[in-house]
């Protein structure tokens, strides 16, 4: 058995594929090619997409697409019971599709089925996506002159403030949460955490004018993949006038930044030691 091959990088919200394993228990069906993507178990950001999967007049609703694994000794594992990191050694790693209610008997192991993934939810995702990795571009350099020390850099060359603080990001249709901690270790780093505080609406709005001239130059996005399985790299790439900038990344994006009226940040810290950045995109 391989690793599910997956369409979704191309954009894909079509395919066929047979089916691998069906868990009526998991409420799981495995099939060997497919264009939904999941939701990975060890950084969930974004959420897995939703659709169908069809064979004749047998229907069932997929309510997320998750990461599952079937270890050498044919043990499966879905979701947040997977014991290893994405590719670790002694698994085969597929995409399972979370089911609605009961399998139907037509929907079995070795039955050819068709796969339809939610085009309006995909897109709001991928704006999501997009968005967020945006955002966390203009939140670096608007706090580039905070830094005291010299640390590693983003894909623009400026202090990596979101590799440094992130703790989470959620993803959701057209926007997204991340939260930094600000922290000791982060002042020890170099980061002058007051002087932020003290410049919070003044960071704010030169995020997003940052992200309201990427919005205007309208520049193309992609995904560039290693390989055709849901376990080689994936990495986003976009346009920007600074330069493409690039990132590991194994979800979903847009393909130009012209698919976007505005995307815009609003800055939090009720909590001085949690930045809680939320993005709003907003489709043309």
């Amino acid at each position: 058995m391989q690793s599910t091959l997956v369409s979704f990088p191309d954009g894909a919200l079509a395919g066929e594929g047979e089916v691998l394993l069906v868990d009526q228990r998991a409420s799981i069906i495995v099939v060997d090619a497919t264009p939904f993507h999941p939701v990975d178990h060890t950084w969930p950001d974004q959420p897995g997409d939703s659709g169908a999967i069809t064979v004749g007049e047998a229907e069932v609703r997929v309510t997320e697409a998750v990461m599952a694994a079937i270890s050498d000794e044919g043990a499966l594992a879905v979701g947040s019971d997977i014991p290893v990191k994405r590719g670790g050694e002694g698994w085969t790693w597929m995409v399972g599709h979370r089911t609605e209610g009961a399998i139907p008997t037509g929907i079995a192991v070795g039955a050819r089925v068709a796969l339809t993934v939610d085009a309006d939810r995909r897109a709001s995702l991928s704006r999501g996506h997009t968005a967020c990795h945006l955002a966390s571009l203009a939140l670096d350099a608007a706090l580039a002159d905070l830094w005291r020390k010299e640390i590693g850099t983003d894909p623009l060359g400026n202090p990596d403030f979101e590799g440094k603080a992130n703790q989470s990001s959620r993803i959701h249709a057209d926007g997204s949460v991340d939260e930094y901690r600000l922290g000791k270790s982060l002042r020890k780093a170099g980061f002058d955490s007051e002087g932020f505080a003290a410049t919070l609406a003044e960071r704010e709005a030169r995020i997003n004018e940052t992200l309201a001239a990427w919005v205007a130059s309208a520049g193309k996005s992609r995904i560039d993949v290693g390989g055709p399985s849901i376990v080689d790299r994936r990495t986003w790439r976009c346009a920007l006038p600074e330069g493409e900038v690039g990132f590991l990344c194994g979800g979903t994006h847009v393909r130009s930044l012209a698919e976007f009226a505005s995307i815009s940040v609003s800055l939090d810290l009720a909590d001085p030691q949690l930045l809680v950045m939320t993005t709003t995109a907003a489709a043309r």
